[in-house]
């Protein structure tokens, strides 16, 4: 036993010696750096150093010339922007204001939600101004100033007294209200719940189309084109309708009667029999 452990012994000493033995020889196989090697080599590492030093400053001084070209035109672009607004008589806190204005206008007419006395006071203000000359606000300037045109003012509803003989297809068709026969569903509409007056005893509605009465007042609301659209729809299906009801019991009334007329001729010989 003792003497397997001697051998063991042995044998790592003789690997941690072979080990020292074999660094020794690798330190032995390698030399030490010259000065003249060591020199040489920062001499190089020098060279690259000052080379990436010069290229350094030089993208530094391209960069402070990109600067400063930049600079310039930013500037140009300032002087280039006061001249245009000068040239219409403002400034560019003067031209901030004008858009407000210019938007809340142009807002307030293609939304159509107010007066349209109000949205020609409010366009009169951007016309007179030079700034609407540019280009920023030319164009839309243009197309406000068209849908202004195109603003079909929402008039006081008119009022007509219907007198004896008239209809809504009649009244319709006058000059003075539509001068169109076929718009009396536009007269219907605005009345069915409620006319604007009537004498005593009279109604106060018109539920029927057909029947209106000698002094209702009706509302004559100004024609708009989606008004025409939905009226002409209405005419058209309405008189289809009525038209289909007024043909199918004359046909039926037809056939009961040819019916009748064979029941009879069919029972009278039965009759005559029962008597002989």
């Amino acid at each position: 036993m003792k003497f397997h452990k001697l051998l063991i012994a042995l044998l790592v000493l003789s690997l941690t010696l072979g080990a020292k033995i074999s660094v020794f020889a690798q330190d032995e196989e390698k030399p030490e750096m010259t000065e003249e090697e060591w020199q040489k080599q920062m001499d190089e590492y020098t060279a690259k150093k000052n080379e990436l030093t010069g290229k350094l400053d030089q993208l530094t001084k391209d960069v402070d010339a990109l600067k400063k070209t930049n600079s310039d035109k930013d500037a140009a672009v300032v002087k280039a922007e006061e001249d245009l607004y000068a040239s219409v008589g403002s400034t560019k806190s003067g031209v901030a204001d004008f858009r407000k204005k210019f938007e809340a206008t142009e807002k307030f007419i293609n939304k159509k939600e107010g007066k349209k006395e109000d949205a020609e006071k409010m366009f009169a203000e951007i016309e007179a101004s030079k700034i609407k000359c540019l280009p920023e606000f030319y164009d839309r300037y243009k197309k406000m100033k068209d849908a202004l045109a195109k603003w079909e003012e929402v008039k006081k509803e008119a009022g007509y007294t219907v007198v004896k003989g008239d209809c809504l297809y009649k009244i319709a068709g006058k000059k003075e209200i539509y001068n169109n026969v076929k718009m009396w569903p536009v007269l219907w509409d605005a009345n069915e719940k409620g006319v604007v007056n009537a004498p005593p005893k009279v109604a106060k509605t018109i539920k029927n189309p057909n029947l209106i009465y000698p002094g209702q007042v009706l509302k004559v609301p100004a024609l708009t084109e989606d008004l025409k659209k939905k009226a002409l729809e209405k005419s058209k299906k309405y008189r289809y309708t009525r038209k289909k009801k007024t043909e199918e019991p004359k046909d039926v009334k037809k056939d009961e009667k040819k019916d009748v007329k064979k029941d009879v001729k069919k029972e009278e010989p039965k009759k005559e029999e029962k008597k002989k």
